[in-house]
């Protein structure tokens, strides 16, 4: 199919060949970039022209040509790197005739670096004097017109290069996100945890209630899941004496799309050998807040999911509550206090409008309850503690109660970013559990989990009393970098196809 060109477009492809009839490659080679904008800012920050001058600062930049002004037999022109952008001076004067008539044929979008001596024009910008001009690469399209850069967000995500160009903030959270993940490795490393990798195909569906993605092996000729979580492998180095062991990993749920939710994801999961609820609860306190305070430099941020609501303020110590004592506070219903039949919690759920499906225990009718009337509820950081054994297949059981288990959910702005159990680590109980959601699945919930044979076998060479808390990484920095979609802080995210 012929490629329609702009005129724009074919007026950059004969500058192709006009810089090869010069003897220049239009795609360049390597340069020696020793230095980035924001550096030199800072280095000639609050200094007097005659300071600058006596510093004899020479540079060596690359970058995006961003704004060209052509001035006769001089030009100034704005570069961006990966730090913000960089004005430069180029003067026929400096560089002479047949670089300067080389600059002279640079489009916005073309790739360049630059050698000279830094200097503050007459209104105090910093500015690099170009003594030496290399052509680095043409752009053969040019770029949005509008500063801004693209306005349908689609087509933003689609051709996220572009958005980086031309959208400062796109660029700064993508920069953001892997700093909040080394600072989260910092501070897991600092308390003795290894960062171990586990595999990404499985055999068997098992360590969260997800549908999966289904994959075939040609060499074992068999399917296998792309893992929708990396608990259960995490669990078998803990049997194997790894005793402090995190991930993290990439996920893949074949589930919807929203604001929140993408198929393909990142999670963290950490697992302590010896610990328990209260150190899980410690350890995500406090690396939330080390990342916030170590990047970001803040602890109060605006709500993504109610922006106009009241801030996120993550310097207080954060909120414990049970299920029960939030529905309880919500619509006077005590499933705690009341141990119900599941005749009659159906009563109750009916009588107040929540739908029970056709696999429901009254624990499910519990975590409904919640879901309906108390989850959005929970605005500031909230460790939401004693789910329904039903729903915790993974979970140590509570020592009092046994209908309901050692777990929390970390809940901020009224969404999940945390999940945590003291881990079940009887074989035969877990097994058990293996068994009814293998009937839940006979009954119709194709997310539940399957039975993990090998699983319950480690299990019985004996795990220590473990914790293990699992971070959703991607809303973890949608929340740090103040963003209400995931698909901002994801680079690529799933778009459906252009039209549909």
């Amino acid at each position: 199919m012929e490629e329609k060109l702009t005129d724009q477009e074919v007026v950059r492809r004969q500058k192709v060949e006009k810089l090869k009839e010069m003897g220049i490659d239009p795609f360049g080679q390597a340069f020696d970039q020793t230095d980035w904008s924001k550096d030199i800012k800072e280095k000639v920050a609050g200094k007097t022209h005659e300071e600058v001058e006596a510093m004899d600062l020479h540079v060596s930049v690359a970058g995006r040509i961003m704004f060209i002004r052509k001035m006769g037999k001089a030009s100034f022109f704005a570069l961006q790197d990966k730090k913000g952008k960089q004005q430069v001076y180029i003067s026929i004067n400096d560089v002479g005739e047949q670089t300067y008539t080389l600059f002279k044929m640079a489009d916005v979008g073309d790739i360049v670096g630059v050698k000279g001596k830094v200097m503050l024009t007459q209104t105090g910008e910093p500015t690099v004097k170009c003594l030496e001009y290399t052509h680095l690469t043409k752009a053969l399209r040019p770029l949005p017109e509008k500063f801004h850069g693209l306005t349908d967000k689609e087509e933003r995500y689609r051709r996220r290069y572009v958005d980086l160009i031309m959208n400062e903030e796109a660029k700064r959270v993508a920069l953001s996100r892997p700093r909040i993940i080394r600072a989260m490795q910092s501070y897991f490393d600092s308390l003795g945890f290894v960062e171990v990798e586990t595999p990404v195909l499985q055999a068997i569906q098992g360590g969260a209630t997800a549908r999966p993605f289904i994959t075939h092996h040609n060499a074992l000729d068999k399917d296998f899941y792309l893992r929708i979580a990396t608990e259960l492998p995490l669990k078998r180095l803990i049997v194997g004496g790894l005793e402090k062991v995190y991930e993290f990993g990439r996920l893949f749920r074949n589930e919807g799309m929203d604001l929140t939710h993408n198929p393909e994801f990142t999670t963290v999961e950490l697992y302590e050998a010896y610990g328990d609820l209260s150190s899980m609860m410690r350890i995500t306190e406090g690396v939330i807040k080390h990342a916030a305070q170590t990047v970001i430099g803040k602890e109060e941020f605006i709500n993504i999911f109610n922006p106009e609501g009241e801030k996120i303020d993550l310097s207080k110590p954060f909120r414990k509550v049970t299920m029960c004592e939030m529905i309880k506070e919500q619509t006077g219903v005590d499933f705690k206090a009341n141990n119900y039949s599941l005749e009659e919690a159906t009563k109750i759920a009916n009588e107040h409008g929540v739908e029970v499906e056709k696999h429901f225990t009254v624990g499910h009718i519990i975590n409904a309850f919640f879901e309906k009337f108390c989850e959005d509820k929970l605005i500031q950081p909230t460790f939401l503690c004693s789910h329904p054994v039903e729903i915790s297949p993974l979970t140590k059981r509570d020592v009092e109660d046994p209908r309901f288990v050692q777990r929390f959910e970390l809940f901020i702005g009224g969404k999940e970013f945390a999940n945590a159990y003291t881990e079940l680590n009887d074989p035969i109980d877990q097994k058990e559990r293996f068994i009814e959601q293998l009937k839940e699945r006979e009954a119709g919930n194709d997310e539940a989990s399957q039975m993990d044979v090998d699983f319950v076998e480690s299990l019985e060479y004996g795990m220590a009393p473990t914790g293990g808390v699992g971070i959703g990484v991607d809303r973890l920095v949608m929340l740090l970098t103040e963003q209400v979609s995931i698909r901002e802080v994801i680079l690529f995210p799933h778009m459906k196809d252009r039209g549909n």
